[in-house]
């Protein structure tokens, strides 16, 4: 039998998606999982009509950069919203999702060998398909702060990835952070590439700066972003990217090759309905951040640990209590106790002692009974490991 190609048999699993996996098979056997291992928020969306679309462009190819009409409303929503101008003709074009939409910018930007800088905890395929585009990641450990960035630059270096608010931490990139990146990115001749999946789940106006504000020619900033995880429809793939018009035609040409276009279908459908979405779920946005707040909340009256954040449906806790290891732990907690949540391990080397859980696919009583099971687990973990460092330490 033919061998596959050695360069993809040494990317890595998803780790979010491989313990989705794991957590889909136990339901399917009909167990009872409580979910917060998915990345994604299960919002109250109705059907709209599709009797209305169309007929039959909706059966047909749209234009490779996506319908004009679902440009133009983005582009007006996005400008509208964060005050970045994005012309709908020649800077911006929707995709398959907004990873789809990342990996074609490595693969437009990075040439082999070429390095991206990537701080953790990064979300799980940044650094994969860095290397699947046959570049180099970079990676920076988690307590560092964007003043040593520069230490990781050199002739090689060609983009740091920012993903704002972060996933899994739900931190947001400040004014002042924001100024040395882009004095970073003009004097080192490098790209911004901003992952702004999570944009809407920021509660106060003001709080999140796009990256594209500091840069609005886009003269080094490319931009992707998603309907998936900002409107609860995961499941349609409709993501989006814009950037200068030279470096967006580049990525184009990756976009042509690859799919085409969005589903046309799809595509005309948010057409028609994209301001009735957006009115529906804007409350279901806030009510998730608040329901992430509260959650905090509790982790701090059981004494567990999270790293700093505020956006996102996402936190990331620190189990390191446990003496277990960030997928012994994860393992352990959905054959043993029925709860599934993500290794921290997916996020970079310097994560293990964490866990992502996220909080928008499951009511709040079930949520907080997971998080209860995760504090039960990390004292078990620390109580078991207590008597074996004593021992260590008298030198039974």
């Amino acid at each position: 039998m033919p061998r596959p190609s050695e360069h993809v048999q040494s990317i890595t699993e998803a780790m979010s998606i491989k313990f989705n996996g794991l957590m889909y098979e136990k339901k399917q056997r009909g167990d009872d999982v409580i979910t917060l291992s998915l990345g994604e928020s299960f919002f109250d969306i109705p059907l709209f009509r599709f009797d209305d679309l169309p007929m039959p462009a909706l059966y047909h190819y749209s234009h490779s950069r996506g319908l004009i009409e679902l440009r133009t409303l983005l582009a007006e929503y996005y400008g509208t919203r964060f005050g970045v101008p994005i012309d709908p003709a020649s800077e911006i074009f929707i995709t398959c999702g907004s990873k789809l939409a990342l990996h074609m910018v490595f693969m437009a930007i990075v040439d082999s060998g070429d390095e991206v800088l990537i701080q953790e905890p990064a979300w799980v395929s940044y650094t994969e398909q860095v290397r699947l585009c046959h570049g180099t990641p970079v990676t920076i450990p988690y307590h560092a702060t964007v003043a040593d960035y520069e230490s990781y630059i050199t002739p090689r270096t060609r983009a740091i990835v920012v993903n704002n608010p972060n996933n899994p931490t739900g931190r947001i990139f400040t004014a002042d952070e924001w100024r040395e990146l882009h004095r970073l990115a003009e004097e080192h001749d490098l790209y911004i590439v901003s992952d702004e999946a999570y944009s809407d789940y920021v509660l106060e106006a003001g709080d999140f700066i796009p990256a594209a504000a500091g840069d609005p020619e886009k003269a080094h900033t490319i931009v992707v972003n998603t309907l998936s995880k900002n409107y609860g429809m995961s499941g349609w793939r409709i993501g989006y990217v814009f950037a200068n018009r030279e470096t967006l035609g580049q990525i184009l040409k990756v976009n042509q090759h690859l799919i085409t276009c969005p589903a046309t279908v799809l595509e005309w459908y948010m057409v028609r309905h994209f301001h009735e979405v957006l009115a529906i779920t804007a409350p279901q946005i806030r009510a998730v951040v608040q329901r992430r707040q509260e959650i905090a909340r509790m982790l701090d009256g059981l004494g567990i640990p999270y790293l700093p954040g505020d956006g996102t449906f996402y936190l990331f806790v620190n189990i390191g209590a446990s003496g277990l290891d960030s997928v012994e732990f994860c393992t352990r907690l959905l054959n043993e106790r029925g709860v599934s949540a993500v290794p921290g391990i997916g996020y970079g080397q310097s994560c293990d002692e964490f866990i992502r859980v996220g909080v928008g696919s499951e009511s709040m009583e079930r949520v907080c009974k997971g998080i209860e099971e995760i504090a039960a687990l990390v004292r078990e973990g620390a109580a078991s490991s207590a008597p074996a460092l004593a021992g260590a330490a008298s030198g039974v």
